[in-house]
């Protein structure tokens, strides 16, 4: 047993500020190594999105991230490849069933006028994942592709970045406001291009407190509903396309 001091950029975590905060952690366990990101790209259509639309928005205290589909109609998009925004390293990749599927957030640091941030992003309803807990990612390599959380929707790419460290699976804990999340497309927009990444940065993992008392393996799955109807393959996908059936508001 060793003790560290790492920098995380977590809100949850600090009363009422948004700075970096040292974090002390006892266990090797909970600290990982990732390179600072020199900026952030669309997880789909890398690195600007291109073939690919908003088919949902970020709305504080209600949808909490972006929906994105591609324009080619349909489940057409199944199976497309997803990215990461930037360089980071994985700290949760698994099914978690209910409305969500397979399920990977990817956490990053990167450095802005001087102070090191650390969001974590989201990528939900994955029909693959190619990457496990604790793996080291850049930016834009693949981390799975495109699904349907098992057939409840159609196909699309849930995606948020968060501010709060500590959300995991467990966003009902926490206010779903901008003091806990960032507007995806802003967040990238105004994040394209950074400071170099310089060398590894250890950040605080397994962070995600509240997951701890949840059993994903037992969680309901609720693949035999599908909430919409599919349009055909080539028509364009309609601009709020997703009834939720389930308790959860992905």
């Amino acid at each position: 047993m060793w003790r560290i001091v790492v920098s995380v950029f977590a809100a949850a975590l600090l009363a009422g500020g948004a700075d970096a905060q040292s974090v002390s952690l006892t266990d090797q366990r909970d600290v990982a190594y990732t390179k600072l990101a020199d900026g952030f790209d669309f997880p789909v259509g890398k690195p600007d999105a291109q073939g690919y639309y908003k088919a949902r928005g970020y709305r504080p205290n209600g949808h909490l991230g972006e929906d994105w589909d591609g324009t080619r109609g349909g489940d057409s998009d199944l199976g497309d490849p997803v990215y990461s925004i930037g360089n980071g390293v994985v700290v949760f990749a698994r099914d978690v069933h209910q409305g969500w599927g397979n399920v990977v957030i990817i956490r990053h640091s990167y450095r802005e006028r001087g102070d090191i941030k650390t969001v974590d992003a989201l990528y939900g309803h994955l029909d693959t994942m190619l990457v496990r807990n604790g793996q080291r990612v850049a930016r834009g390599e693949k981390i799975g592709s495109m699904g349907t959380a098992h057939g409840i929707y159609d196909a699309h790419l849930h995606f948020e970045i968060r501010k709060n460290l500590e959300i995991g699976m467990s966003r009902s804990a926490f206010a779903g406001d901008l003091s806990n999340y960032y507007d995806p497309t802003e967040f990238i927009k105004t994040h394209r291009r950074l400071e170099g990444p310089g060398g590894n940065y250890a950040v605080a993992i397994n962070t995600f407190r509240r997951d701890a008392t949840i059993n994903f393996d037992l969680a309901k799955n609720y693949s035999a509903s599908r909430s919409v109807t599919s349009t055909a393959p080539g028509a364009a996908k309609k601009t709020i396309t997703f009834e939720r059936v389930t308790p959860l508001d992905d």
